[in-house]
């Protein structure tokens, strides 16, 4: 599983399309822009091995960070509290994730209880 990591550019660097950038937590890393090009300062970027493969914009570098955050703290082992978890996936908790429609359909037709009759 590849997992990327949002950076925020710290300056830009005109050789060789490498600029320093910094995670949400001050780790800063030089980080290879030729993937999406020149970014200027404050830019937002999904980093994966050294190099920036997406632009995003704060809001989604955010929930990222929170998910890796969520994911180092069930990784630590331990107990955790449950709401901890939940506040780092606000787009997931208190809700029943959908299915695609073409799942939905399969599950539709070998339920007795929807109502379909085939």
């Amino acid at each position: 599983m590849c997992v990327g990591v949002p950076m925020r550019v710290l300056a830009h660097q005109t050789e060789a399309l490498m600029a320093p950038c910094v995670t949400r937590e001050g780790t800063v890393r030089s980080i290879d822009l030729a993937l999406v090009g020149p970014q200027g300062e404050g830019a937002w970027v999904l980093t994966h091995q050294g190099a920036a493969r997406e632009v995003i914009d704060a809001t989604i570098a955010d929930a990222i960070a929170d998910a890796l955050q969520a994911v180092e703290l069930a990784m630590r082992g331990g107990p955790v509290d449950a709401a901890s978890i939940d506040d780092l996936f606000p787009d997931l908790a208190g809700r029943e994730p959908e299915l695609p429609p073409h799942l939905r359909a399969q599950l539709n037709a070998t339920d007795p209880s929807s109502g379909d009759a085939s």
